[in-house]
């Protein structure tokens, strides 16, 4: 047993059983720690994690910097209520709106900033008697009611209706399609820049500037879906900013403070004005240890040059994802913008995520055919490899079995 665990794995998993409501498929092992790139169980098995948090780990497990402005922050403050001024939300928000645009709101995680980015578009509009927004197919935006409803996929939408009135759905990068779609009660249109739940699809400059030419036209608010995508995650400061094109509203989560519940809505001054105060609210929204931990995730960020080591290590990944592909027919598609790693299959990748984890690599599946892998910012060419040459071994053993 590792020298941090308590108890076994299956003494956790087992009180998990009696005592956890069993909403997740959860994998047979308990993690107890992390460092960088790497985790360990209860057992003491180390894992390449490829798959961070699910994409909030920018800086792998445990960072130190941040680590630090924990602890440093804890001693002083570790919640004020937003009655009240605070130093760290103050500079967060500077910090993020100085690199990006507007004004921020903070709340805990994507779902709420995309809750409050529907809220702020509904207000900024009602006036106008505009309500409806257009998402698009394949999407995800959170599990809450106006997040769940504004993702276009039919399988999260089961055992939940009626969901919320309002929302159409367009194909993502077809810009006819939301022409179409676009009538007088239209107040915005909202997606990911890379679809990360979807399978890691990128929509095309053209798209992008398409959308806002559209929305400057028609009088509609573009909101971007940033909480995968933010963060450096891209390479940028956010995904947006591989195109120019900028939003009115941007939600962000996940990797915002490096592994520590926080979310944001940026919004352009004009739009911001139309949240009043009583409209809107979030108890721990901007509570001073997220605001501590956030502030250091991005100056670790800046400091350690990580924007561009995401760039290099994406195209890295790439050369070796190409490599595959040359040997293996099964491979169907390579999607990559920095961190933001997918390799569509012509069969299940789901198999994989077991094969590599038996094999000390942690990958994540979606939309059932791409392998997913949103490692942190900081990974180095070593890791890639290390990763990769697990992959391969692992996709080589799958093509085996279908040829």
């Amino acid at each position: 047993m590792h020298a941090m665990a308590t108890q076994s794995s299956q003494e956790t998993i087992s009180k998990f059983d009696k005592y956890v409501v069993s909403n997740y498929r959860r994998y047979p092992v308990c993690i107890v720690q992390g460092e960088g790139s790497y985790v360990w169980d209860a057992e003491g098995r180390r894992y390449l994690d490829l798959f961070p948090g699910w994409g909030c780990n920018v800086l792998g497990h445990s960072p130190p910097a941040v680590v630090r402005a924990l602890q440093e922050q804890a001693e002083k403050l570790i919640h004020v209520p937003n009655s009240w001024y605070t130093e760290a939300q103050g500079e967060f928000a500077e910090m993020l709106c100085t690199r990006s645009f507007g004004k921020a709101f903070f709340c805990n995680s994507g779902a709420e900033a995309n809750e409050a980015a529907i809220k702020i578009a509904r207000a900024a509009k009602a006036g106008a008697g505009r309500y409806r927004i257009i998402s698009f197919e394949n999407g995800f935006h959170g599990r809450t009611f106006g997040a769940l409803t504004a993702t276009a996929q039919p399988k999260y939408h089961e055992g939940f209706h009626p969901l919320l009135p309002g929302f159409r759905y367009a194909p993502y990068n077809n810009l006819d399609a939301v022409k179409q779609l676009i009538d007088q009660e239209t107040a915005a249109i909202m997606l990911e820049p890379v679809q990360g739940e979807g399978g890691v699809n990128i929509a095309s400059t053209e798209f992008l500037q398409g959308l806002r030419a559209l929305c400057d036209a028609e009088g509609i608010l573009l909101i971007f879906d940033e909480v995968q995508s933010g963060s450096g995650r891209t390479g940028e400061w956010f995904g947006y900013q591989h195109s120019g094109v900028e939003p009115d509203i941007m939600s962000l989560a996940k990797g915002l403070a490096a592994g520590v519940a926080a979310g944001a809505v940026i919004c352009r001054d004009e739009v911001a004005a139309c949240l009043k105060p009583g409209m809107h609210g979030s108890t721990f929204g901007g509570n001073p240890l997220a605001m501590a931990a956030g502030i250091a995730t991005l100056r670790t960020i800046e400091e350690e040059g990580l924007l561009d080591n995401a760039k290099e290590m994406g195209e890295k990944f790439r050369e070796r994802f190409e490599q595959i592909a040359e040997e293996l027919p099964i491979v169907q598609e390579i999607r990559i913008r920095g961190m933001m790693i997918g390799m569509e299959l012509k069969i299940s990748a789901m198999p994989a995520v077991a094969k590599c984890m038996e094999r000390g690599v942690l990958i994540n599946a979606t939309h059932d055919t791409v392998i997913r892998l949103l490692p942190p910012l900081n990974i180095t060419p070593e890791q890639v490899d290390e990763g990769c040459d697990v992959l391969l071994e692992v996709l080589r053993e799958m093509a085996q079995q279908v040829s």
